[in-house]
């Protein structure tokens, strides 16, 4: 973008589209007000909320999110102009006035500010004030939360890398996650289309690229006076040589990958199945289980993931004598996952907000660690702050120096 351009945007003033600025001028710019207002991406154009979003959404597409979340752009336009990003692990009051003083018009929540749904905003709860000053100071509020908590590279990754755990895997995979299209189409343009889908995402499998299965066979159909049919007539029925493929894709495709299908399909109709499969997929799901180089003692183990979880407690059920060598991890609240690491052959879990009777559930085939859920997802706002810093590569992502911790230890 030229100066031309970048002064005609700033200031709004379209007679300079047509660079009609006197070059001699005395054009006098306070360049702190231009940074705090424009900041430019790597394709020179203003960053706008929506492409911070679109980066957040290739690491953990908000379809993952689980059903009772409530993830997104919580506050705030998705097209205003990013000024700067701060990213938290939760949106409090200090955090809207850290943003405030760093000239961050987006914060990235993990957790979500708006949970349950407000019928006032009267600044009586934190909920409200938060939402009251970050609106009167213009600043967008994106969470991410159970997305982030679904995605491969997401939360429990973070936690087996703070472990130093190798061979991880998805513990819980959530269901629901691929689907299959089917589609028939004439042969003559069956290789055009397979690509197209291919492109968009579909036929994707696991560690292999460009799955699909194809069946040649003889369709059939007929149009009536209304159809404009590409290959025969209206009125006469027709038998054309066509394929059938079939790609699975990832459930937040869809969109695109029928968009792809419409636009390549050479038919008026298009005739295509789509269903949702029962296989679950090994890179989305909750939850990851892991591996140590070496065997650990219990007690060591317990001292280990303290220390390198940097908590201040950990409350845990019995000890047993077995070694430690396969650890489960969930972060945040974590006592549905008890039966899953048991099948899975952890020997502990490492997860958060257990109660009393949880403990019981132990016996004796696992050892059960409550690290804190603050604990357990500390880390998430320092990850999320060195992928954008990757992919956005030209202004400061700033992480927030807010403990955001309400648990407190004597």
């Amino acid at each position: 973008m030229n100066f031309m351009n970048f002064y005609s945007l700033f200031f709004g003033h379209m007679e300079h589209q047509n660079n009609n600025i006197d070059p001699n001028a005395n054009l006098k710019l306070d360049v702190s007000l231009v940074l705090k207002y424009v900041i430019f991406d790597t394709n020179s154009h203003f960053m706008i909320v929506q492409d911070v979003i679109n980066q957040l959404h290739n690491l953990a597409p908000l379809a993952y999110a689980e059903d009772f979340d409530n993830v997104g752009l919580l506050i705030g336009d998705k097209n205003q102009p990013v000024s700067g990003i701060l990213v938290t692990l939760d949106t409090l009051e200090a955090v809207v006035d850290e943003a405030i003083g760093n000239n961050c018009n987006l914060i990235v929540s993990f957790h979500p500010i708006i949970f349950k749904e407000l019928k006032k905003l009267t600044g009586k709860t934190y909920v409200e004030r938060v939402v009251i000053k970050a609106i009167q100071h213009n600043i967008a509020i994106f969470s991410i939360h159970t997305a982030l908590d679904n995605a491969v590279e997401g939360v429990n990754s973070i936690i087996c890398d703070q472990l130093g755990l190798k061979n991880k895997k998805i513990l819980i995979p959530q269901s629901g996650t691929i689907k299959k299209l089917q589609t028939y189409i004439p042969k003559a343009n069956a290789e055009a289309l397979r690509n197209a889908l291919f492109k968009a995402g579909a036929g994707s499998i696991g560690n292999y690229e460009s799955c699909s299965f194809n069946v040649d066979g003889k369709g059939t159909y007929m149009g009536n006076e209304d159809s404009n049919p590409i290959i025969g007539q209206k009125g006469e029925l027709h038998t054309e040589n066509e394929t059938a493929i079939s790609v699975t894709f990832k459930k937040h495709l869809e969109t695109k990958v029928l968009k792809t299908l419409f636009e390549t399909h050479p038919y008026e109709e298009v005739a295509y199945e789509v269903s949702t499969l029962e296989n679950t997929n090994q890179h989305i799901g909750i939850g990851m289980i892991g591996e140590l180089e070496e065997p650990m003692n219990v007690t060591d183990c317990l001292k280990f993931i303290k220390r390198r979880m940097n908590t201040e407690c950990i409350r845990h059920s019995k000890l047993t004598n077995k070694s430690i060598k396969r650890i489960a991890v969930l972060g945040g609240s974590g006592s549905f996952a008890i039966n899953a690491a048991k099948a899975s052959g952890a020997d502990i879990l490492v997860t958060a907000d257990l109660k009393y009777h949880d403990f019981f559930s132990a016996e004796n085939e696992i050892i059960l660690a409550d690290i804190g859920h603050y604990e357990s997802e500390q880390f998430t706002k320092t990850f999320l702050v060195d992928y954008l810093s990757k992919k956005i590569t030209n202004f400061a992502i700033i992480l927030s120096k807010t403990n955001t911790n309400p648990v407190k230890y004597l």
